[in-house]
């Protein structure tokens, strides 16, 4: 069967996103009764709507082709079963970040990852806790934990965490510092390291080719802006990102064109500000719904 089969997650803080991703890519899809399997109706690619730390195994059975996942979940899993090579990260998708950092007790006198050698470590990312540990040269005892990871040390349970952290609210809340990040992570787009059949690998290409126009569209600007003739170097240099800008002329003054650009990099007030420094008018930035290079 020619279609691909992608697993994102049923619910949680990346299956909005996700879904929102796959349709701007124009995939629409008919849901079914137990809500799990989505039929794609004007692409033939399919969801399957599972558990975030689920996406990896399916990826590696074979069941799926393709899944949304975050780096963090997909690294532990891999791990967990001696398999890091099975996974290939097609796309890195910018949203879903988080990190998952070392924190200790406030008053602990802990004052670097090197000082928890030889300690307990409570964590619901054992594997990957442990792998970035070894790296660092700290051998230490994995407590693994599935959730409330923040209460172990109050519990005496373990002298230190290892949790994904985003605000540090949770932390000081019990009374933890954060005292080194281990790994950053976002979400991504997998796929399997064996391979696809011609036919799926064809439909890949064109899915992942509509994505990438999606990605960089939600960094992209188009700005419109009147100029000086002699400025419109300088306000292509201030343009991040702008490549080949168009110019029309101004029939309301032949010293001035129309300048329209689409910039590929963010676009701060910082550049506005230096587009009017340099000459530049009647200024517009518009986002960018699709881009198809």
């Amino acid at each position: 069967m020619n279609r691909i089969r992608i697993a994102i997650q049923k619910s949680g803080r990346l299956s909005e996103r996700s879904l929102a991703l796959l349709q701007s890519c124009g995939l629409r899809f008919a849901r079914s009764k137990d809500k799990l399997y989505w039929y794609g109706q004007d692409f033939p690619v399919d969801l399957l709507l599972v558990r975030d730390d689920d996406i990896p195994r399916l990826l590696m059975d074979g069941v799926c082709d393709l899944g949304i996942v975050g780096q963090n979940i997909a690294r532990e899993v891999t791990l967990e079963n001696d398999n890091t090579e099975s996974l290939e990260e097609l796309r890195s998708l910018e949203f879903g970040r988080c990190r998952l950092s070392i924190a200790v007790p406030e008053k602990s006198g802990v004052s670097s990852v090197a000082d928890l050698d030889g300690s307990r470590i409570a964590s619901s990312y054992p594997a990957l806790t442990q792998a970035l540990l070894a790296e660092r040269g700290v051998n230490a005892e994995i407590v693994k934990l599935s959730g409330s990871v923040e209460i172990a040390p109050g519990l005496g349970t373990a002298e230190a965490i290892s949790d994904l952290v985003s605000t540090g609210t949770t932390l000081r809340a019990n009374h933890l510092v954060e005292l080194e990040v281990l790994f950053e992570s976002t979400a991504a787009l997998y796929g399997q390291q064996t391979g696809l059949s011609k036919e799926k690998q064809e439909l890949l290409e064109l899915l992942l080719a509509r994505l990438d126009g999606v990605l960089q569209a939600a960094e992209s600007k188009y700005v419109m802006l009147h100029a000086p003739r002699e400025s419109v170097e300088e306000i292509t240099r201030l343009l991040p990102g702008a490549e080949n800008p168009s110019l029309m002329n101004l029939e309301s003054d032949p010293t001035r064109v129309a300048l329209h650009a689409v910039c590929r990099e963010a676009l701060f007030w910082e550049h506005l500000e230096a587009l009017k420094g340099a000459g530049a008018s009647a200024i517009l930035v518009l986002s960018v719904e699709k881009m198809l290079g």
